[in-house]
């Protein structure tokens, strides 16, 4: 099982205690596919410094493949960050060098050639490449984070697998809008409910999954590891429900440390 992540990273730079750790939906799912077992790789821009060469090397110390990251002048991505309660709430972002991200030919190249699976998200500048990686038979996925409204759920999920979502509860208007996600395209439509679980749409029946009962220290990354738990269920043959369960567990483990890793 080979999958590749692509575009933003980002340090995440906690201002109570002035703490970075290296972080990005894309870099997220790399290293959390890695622990549970399956082969990645991370494709992106980091600065030239000192964030960057920390970026890249947290990133391999985890075992994720960064052959295909390259380093360009200028500051890497930083996210400001607070607790509140225990729950991360995001601040000011400085995109850095990833505002001009695109992928040359050969990391297209490096993407189709050797992965079943290509995933992104909503900051990450990949959308236009979605078309290729689904001509060249990738399996998709795509996180568009709390974004409901954003021009791409439209256009975008034609090209993706596995839509995912970040709402608050199981309502009619989450099933509605899950719906017709699945009718612009997608494979099977996501949603995580932050405390009250999880909710998927496969185009026949609606699948729900609670959370994993732990003691939460920082709420940090558990939609992107909730993300490698499903993508490493599917790839796998699992059913959707078991699926939800395995992103469940996943996002546990990720809640009861600082930092998304």
């Amino acid at each position: 099982m080979r999958i590749a992540t692509v575009g933003d990273n980002c340090m995440d730079v906690y201002q109570t205690s002035g703490k970075a750790y290296p972080g990005g939906n894309p870099v997220n799912v790399a290293v959390y596919l890695t622990e549970l077992g399956a082969d990645s790789s991370y494709i992106g821009w980091v600065g030239s410094d000192t964030y960057g060469e920390l970026m890249q090397n947290e990133i391999s110390k985890k075992g994720v493949d960064i052959s295909h990251l390259s380093k360009k002048n200028g500051k890497t991505a930083v996210t400001f960050v607070e607790l509140v309660n225990n729950d991360r709430v995001f601040g000011d972002y400085d995109e850095g060098v990833m505002a001009d991200f695109i992928l040359t030919q050969n990391e297209l190249d490096f993407i189709g050639k050797h992965h079943q699976l290509v995933h992104a998200g909503v900051w990450g500048h990949v959308e236009e490449y979605y078309s290729h990686f689904k001509e060249m038979g990738l399996q998709t996925s795509f996180d568009f984070s709390n974004q409901l409204d954003h021009r791409l759920v439209k256009t975008l999920p034609q090209y993706v697998d596995y839509s995912f979502f970040s709402y608050t509860q199981d309502d009619p208007f989450i099933r509605q809008f899950l719906k017709d996600v699945k009718n612009n395209g997608s494979k099977i439509t996501i949603a995580t409910l932050g405390e009250n679980g999880s909710l998927a749409y496969d185009g026949e029946q609606f699948y729900k999954s609670g959370v994993v009962e732990v003691d939460v220290v920082d709420t940090m990354g558990a939609g992107d590891s909730f993300i490698s738990g499903f993508i490493y269920g599917k790839l796998k043959g699992f059913s959707t429900a078991k699926c939800l369960e395995l992103g469940a567990e996943t996002a546990a483990k990720t809640i009861q440390y600082f930092g998304a890793w």
